[in-house]
């Protein structure tokens, strides 16, 4: 169910959006930024109260890679697996992450710390590889300590 406060969120968003269905996305998101992930009940509520079938909500949802529809950490590591990245040694960024989380490509770490993604593209190839960590790009990764750059992020 949502609360009162998603609720006047939600309300807010359409208000800027022609139709209802239309503020889809940033309902998802504003829901997500409140409870981390997007739950099958979440999805539920958020697509009836914009007039959609949960099917639709769904296929939203599963489209977009910043929507989660499982728990996730509460960090996100998103690494780049663009050409430039890979050319650049993203592989290796891959295998030095995946040693230190002890997760692979997916997973959360047991402690619920990180989340490890890939993802197609971050823009940055002159300075590649390139991860995101939240909200944070950090790019030429090839020198640094991958331990120094998580302990940043409690």
């Amino acid at each position: 169910m949502l609360t009162e406060e998603e609720t006047r969120e939600l309300q807010s968003l359409v208000n800027e959006y022609p139709t209802r269905q239309s503020a889809c996305v940033e309902a998802l998101k504003a829901v997500q930024h409140r409870r981390g992930w997007i739950s099958d009940d979440n999805l539920r509520d958020v697509a009836d109260y914009l007039g959609m079938t949960a099917e639709e909500l769904e296929g939203v949802a599963t489209f977009y890679s910043l929507i989660f529809r499982r728990p996730v950490g509460r960090h996100i590591i998103r690494l780049c697996d663009s050409v430039s990245c890979w050319i650049l040694g993203s592989d290796n960024i891959l295998r030095r992450l995946t040693e230190t989380l002890g997760v692979s490509l997916g997973e959360t770490t047991p402690d619920g710390r990180f989340t490890l993604l890939s993802t197609a593209c971050l823009g940055d190839c002159h300075r590649a590889p390139a991860m995101m960590i939240d909200e944070d790009l950090i790019d030429d990764l090839d020198g640094r300590s991958m331990e120094e750059i998580l302990a940043r992020y409690p």
